[in-house]
């Protein structure tokens, strides 16, 4: 029984590290490393060269491996500030995660990537025997992902690997049937000086001048109450400059501002789960997901978090199962180890182990791969020899 205390007082260690990888990550996002357990698709039978080359033997020998590349525009709105999600689908499961910079400029990297943000502990770098490579995406489409928004679609096509890496332009619009939008009508109707603050701030959060941005979106609420925009990335200045209480503040002042806005209701659960307040984490990410129901795997992460908190195993597990389908190259890399602390609740100590030990194949070294280290010692003290429950 003791064992599983400490797996399960390892929760709180999790969660305090994911929050504070998402708040380091605030100044900038890259594109997330490839899956560990994609299939090769496409030509990979082929053979020759040109057009018919096999594109995976001479990905592997060409250094630095294979990358596409493309665009996000947004019409008829504001380019918001969060990275907008770009996803690549492979019969309807997802294979890749990316983002759109700030520019609307997004890269899918293979094998080989010396992109140093491949090694953080928001993005941590797998094995390079196990990652998957651009080819292998091949014969895939690609669209971008935003709540209240239409996307077009490219389909990635087999070329000649020395073909221009470019894969075109996806464009996304507003949905007006949407139930949930991740941008604020309130920012359509926003005082002139309100958002003259507010665009002043973007200018400074774009030039990593956090505390200037957090100061301006503060006379920007002060002139325009109701602009939930301005409380949303008021509320992320002060979570990068972590001040939690202040930034969940101005997040829940987001959320009453526009009911239909749903980015707030993700940084909610992230920021109550760092002061530990998990019926508030819960209650946030339910409202989220009536709102958006596809979520995303942070969003489906702390679902699992409040869930596990408030005593729902079953569901929490659920959620952490839906957050790890959701999310090939681990871009919330504490789920996993999430799941296993849910499941040796429950008794199930050999899959608890088994996803530990696969955790530890992409968790950078650190104070939590040294705790998984340790719930792997105590597992397997606790199960029998031939590793069942």
């Amino acid at each position: 029984m003791r064992r599983i205390l400490f797996l399960i007082a390892g929760i709180t260690m999790v969660v305090t590290l994911s929050v504070q990888a998402h708040a380091q990550d605030e100044a900038g996002m890259s594109s997330p490393v490839p899956s560990s357990s994609a299939e090769a698709v496409g030509p990979e039978k082929m053979s020759g060269f040109g057009k018919d080359a096999n594109y995976v033997t001479l990905e592997e020998q060409q250094h630095g491996g294979m990358r596409f590349t493309g665009k996000v525009i947004v019409e008829d709105a504001m380019f918001p500030w969060d990275p907008i999600p770009v996803i690549v689908t492979c019969k309807g499961v997802v294979r890749y995660r990316t983002e759109a910079d700030a520019k609307g400029g997004f890269e899918i990297r293979g094998r080989g990537s010396s992109d140093p943000i491949l090694d953080s502990e928001v993005v941590p770098k797998a094995g390079a025997a196990k990652q998957a490579t651009a080819s292998q995406l091949i014969g895939c489409d690609i669209a971008a992902a935003m709540p209240g928004f239409k996307s077009t679609s490219l389909h990635i096509a087999n070329q000649n690997i020395m073909d221009n890496p470019d894969l075109g332009t996806i464009t996304i619009h507003p949905d007006n049937s949407a139930t949930a939008s991740s941008m604020s009508a309130s920012t359509t109707t926003a005082s002139p000086d309100a958002m003259k603050k507010f665009n002043k701030a973007r200018s400074e959060w774009i030039n990593s001048n956090t505390e200037a941005a957090e100061k301006d979106l503060q006379k920007a609420v002060q002139s325009d109450p109701k602009f939930a925009e301005a409380w949303y990335e008021l509320g992320k200045m002060q979570q990068a400059n972590n001040k939690y209480p202040d930034a969940l503040n101005s997040y829940q002042k987001a959320a009453a501002a526009d009911p239909k806005f749903v980015s707030p209701y993700e940084r909610i659960a992230e920021m109550a789960a760092q002061l530990k307040q998990w019926q508030t984490v819960e209650n946030a990410t339910s409202t989220a997901l009536k709102l958006d129901p596809t979520g995303t795997p942070q969003l489906w992460y702390f679902d699992a978090v409040g869930k596990f908190n408030t005593g729902d195993a079953d569901g929490a597990e659920a959620s952490a199962r839906k957050s790890m389908a959701m999310d090939p190259q681990h871009t919330e890399p504490n789920t996993e180890q999430l799941l296993a602390v849910i499941l040796a609740s429950k008794g199930e100590l050999a899959e608890a182990l088994q996803h530990l030990k696969n955790s530890l194949t992409y968790i950078k070294p650190g104070p939590n791969a040294d705790l998984i280290k340790q719930q792997i010692a105590q597992l397997e003290k606790a199960l029998p020899a031939g590793g069942s429950n």
